[in-house]
């Protein structure tokens, strides 16, 4: 699972394999250089905070390092530069009998496979955006890591599988007995509300790479 704590590390042992403070590669980055302070990884109200993804943007840029160098800096470091081939698939095919198990994990043999690394949820698996339905969030091409296994809360972005093979990613407003009620990523497509009947399975999005 996929924590604040984490992607802070990645952070911070990013802008050491450069020789920078945190601050340092703010700067780099033409950020604010207060951007990475450890006053600004919680809010006011003590919850943690992530960065944002258009700061990790910028540094990957700045520096020059690939996505996949700063997840090997996520974790405790056992299984940093560890990757292992986890499946991949179009999001528009994922509708499809076949690809999924009744619990959401993926199976069958229509996948194609990426790198990533060894630490990560061994059942996760990644889907490839298509089209804008989920912009400016997730945009055409963008790949999302989705963990079946992960707790999931309020507000998580999630990916739903109806019983009509419908795939959704959208945010999780409230799920109570009887239903879940899904927020649109993208202000233009519209909210749903789904009976528990009709939903096959919901897994969290743990990582995107955009």
């Amino acid at each position: 699972m996929l924590t604040h704590a984490d992607v802070w590390r990645a952070i911070d042992r990013l802008a050491r394999e450069y020789g920078l403070s945190a601050s340092g590669l703010a700067r780099r980055a033409g950020l604010d250089p207060t951007t990475f302070n450890k006053s600004k990884r919680v809010t006011r109200e003590g919850k943690n905070r992530w960065p944002s993804t258009e700061s990790v943007a910028k540094v990957l840029i700045a520096t020059g390092a690939t996505l996949n160098e700063f997840v090997s800096f996520i974790g405790d470091g056992a299984g940093a530069g560890v990757y292992r081939n986890i499946p991949l698939i179009g999001l528009a095919q994922a509708g499809s009998q076949g690809f999924f198990d009744d619990a959401g994990f993926p199976t069958g043999s229509g996948w194609d496979e990426i790198p990533f690394p060894g630490f990560s949820d061994p059942r996760a698996y990644a889907l490839e955006i298509r089209g804008d339905s989920m912009a400016p969030v997730f945009r055409d091409g963008d790949i999302v890591i989705v963990s079946p296994e992960a707790n999931i809360r309020r507000n998580d972005r999630v990916v739903v599988k109806t019983t009509e093979g419908e795939i959704l990613a959208k945010i999780l407003a409230r799920q109570t007995a009887s239903r879940i009620e899904l927020q649109s990523l993208n202000p233009l497509h519209e909210d749903r509300v789904l009976p528990i009947e009709e939903v096959d399975w919901m897994a969290r999005v743990i990582w995107a790479s955009q």
